[in-house]
């Protein structure tokens, strides 16, 4: 394999938080690496996956959504969102099926207007409108930006999904192999555990509480003979009210949380798991440098 034939490089997905950018990048490398919710915020980290085949290697940098910042997190969030912008070969940017265009999608346009980076438009979720329609939408975002390729598909259902990879290949440099082919992510195991378990919380509880949950990963060990890991991690909340609320009454809500986790940490691991949750309340972590840094939102990384 030589270079000159070999193209890899960085890829980015942004869009407004829920237009479907997990979802996607665990379909593209075909298993779950982005934990998937329906409420805002999800993604906090910049979570690197890689895709390799024979034409080449795509590392995908999955950003937390663009957003108006409320606190140091939002800012954080934002400022690792932007920063990647102009670190990349190439933007996806993801958006729903609409002909309407709002403050969101128009504050998204305003920051690639300060990159030469290209951009390909993926309007997701196709499969929840009329085939007809689509090239409405096409026009309408044309109007906001001048994209390098437009691509209409759905990462639920796989469609066009080969279409974004092909695209994404066309604007790639030549260049090496940066991971072997056995890489999907250079996410550690700790990490993508802490995460299966907030994914799980979001899932479970009501609107509001979700935003101010963390999770920390106290211990994880795994037992001589290497079929047992026993994981220990605190569920992180800002009120005492919302601790009631993740242990449910009797505890079921966080033995719910647990068990959801605890399957999908062991299809991860492919050894049977140990898990137990702890609640912590930490108020107004979510404005505290330490407490940020402390649950693996690093300043550094800004």
């Amino acid at each position: 394999m030589t270079t000159a034939s070999y193209k890899s490089g960085f890829v980015t997905l942004i869009g407004r938080p829920n237009v479907g950018k997990s979802t996607l990048m665990n379909y593209l490398i075909g298993q779950k690496i982005a934990i998937t919710s329906n409420k805002p915020q999800t993604t906090r980290n910049r979570i690197q996956t890689v895709y390799t085949c024979e034409k080449g290697q795509i590392v995908f940098v999955d950003t937390p959504g663009i957003h108006k910042a409320k606190n140091k997190l939002g800012e954080y969030m934002v400022n690792v969102a932007q920063r990647t912008l102009n670190e990349v070969d190439v933007i996806l940017w993801l958006v729903e099926p609409s002909t309407f265009i709002g403050a969101g999608e128009r504050h998204i346009a305003e920051q690639l207007l300060k990159t030469k980076t290209p951009v390909i438009l993926v309007i997701n979720k196709i499969d929840t409108v009329k085939r007809e329609e689509i090239l409405k939408f096409i026009d309408e975002y044309r109007k906001i930006y001048d994209f390098a390729e437009i691509i209409p598909a759905s990462a639920l259902k796989g469609q066009n999904t080969q279409d974004i990879i092909d695209t994404v290949f066309k604007y790639l440099p030549y260049g090496p192999q940066f991971y072997d082919e056995e890489t999907v992510t250079d996410q550690p195991e700790r990490q993508i555990v802490a995460e299966l378990i907030r994914e799980k919380a979001l899932r479970s509880l009501d609107e509001e509480i979700p935003h101010g949950i963390a999770v920390s990963i106290d211990r994880m060990r795994e037992r001589t003979g290497g079929k047992l890991t026993d994981i220990e991690a605190t569920i992180i909340c800002e009120r005492d009210s919302h601790k009631g609320i993740i242990i449910g009454k009797g505890g079921t809500m966080l033995r719910k949380i647990g068990s959801q986790a605890r399957k999908e940490i062991e299809e991860m691991l492919e050894m049977k798991v140990n898990l137990q949750l702890w609640v912590k309340v930490k108020k107004d972590w979510r404005d505290s440098d330490f407490l940020m840094k402390n649950f693996g939102y690093d300043k550094k990384d800004v």
